[in-house]
């Protein structure tokens, strides 16, 4: 069991809102590995899919919740609904979220498993889902009311190898020590189950990793587990010698802060300037 963290903030644009769920998980919900209902479930290799852009990347096995309120989503989610099926979640390439019917999404994104709704006063729903199967837009079919592609599913990486389970142990030796410089910032353990295997735990980290999101996108884009896995652990290798410096420098100001109060409770100043740097619901 890994601690994970997060800020529970609520992002909203006037649209829509990504909501924390009620449990503390690091990022934009946490992660579980798909159920073996959603494993088995099957889909044509190019299929249509309902559309919702995002300024986020979703990752197969992550949490994503959203408070939907505006008009064309709230449609697309009754329309899922009523078919049963998921909707594809894909990174903006260009344009706004909220009211922009020309925006421009990336190539490749996740589809999404609505895991439960629930209604809401003044026709709001809270919603959430879990990344499943990834895919690869190949025309814009609709923008009326909402998006709807043409897509591929991208289905399969390279069998596992004692090379890329020996990097996975690796990445996750790294991701530990990660989580508990991140955890040690805000004073909160919760827990979360890293994935057994290495196409699991590449998701999962790139899910959690506090990185601009086209970082995400780019780490969502790789067809192979063992570049996945080496760009993370390239990034938690170059990372961690950072984030030690700044807890050691928090620790400094904090003493300092002590000292200069004669044992009244110590400003929080510089743990406010880190713990809101390096916390986000993305």
């Amino acid at each position: 069991m890994k601690p994970l963290m997060t800020v529970p903030q609520i992002e909203s644009n006037g649209f829509f809102t990504r909501v924390p769920p009620d449990t503390l998980v690091l990022c934009g919900g946490g992660y579980k590995v798909p159920s073996e209902d959603l494993a088995k479930q099957r889909r044509p290799m190019s299929t249509r899919l309902r559309l919702f852009p995002l300024n986020a990347v979703l990752f197969p096995g992550a949490n994503l919740n959203l408070h939907v309120f505006e008009t064309r989503y709230k449609q697309l989610l009754s329309d899922c609904m009523e078919s049963g099926d998921g909707f594809g979640v894909v990174l903006i390439r260009e344009g706004s979220e909220a009211g922009d019917p020309r925006v421009e999404p990336h190539d490749i994104g996740t589809i999404a498993h609505i895991d439960g709704v629930t209604q809401l006063p003044f026709g709001r729903y809270y919603v959430s889902t879990i990344g499943t199967q990834r895919f690869r837009i190949r025309e814009i079919i609709s923008r009326d009311p909402y998006l709807i592609v043409e897509a591929d599913l991208i289905v399969g990486e390279e069998a596992p190898t004692a090379e890329i389970e020996e990097l996975a142990e690796s990445v996750r030796a790294a991701f530990d020590q990660y989580l508990q410089l991140i955890v040690e910032f805000s004073g909160t353990v919760p827990v979360i189950e890293v994935p057994g295997d290495a196409q699991g735990v590449s998701f999962l980290v790139g899910d959690s990793l506090q990185v601009a999101d086209s970082m995400k996108q780019r780490l969502l884009e790789l067809s192979s587990t063992r570049q996945r896995l080496s760009v993370e652990l390239g990034f938690l290798r170059r990372l961690l010698p950072q984030l030690r410096k700044l807890l050691e420098r928090k620790r400094e100001q904090l003493a300092a802060g002590v000292e200069r109060n004669s044992g009244d409770e110590p400003h929080r100043g510089s743990q406010e300037r880190y713990y809101g740097k390096y916390f986000s619901t993305n």
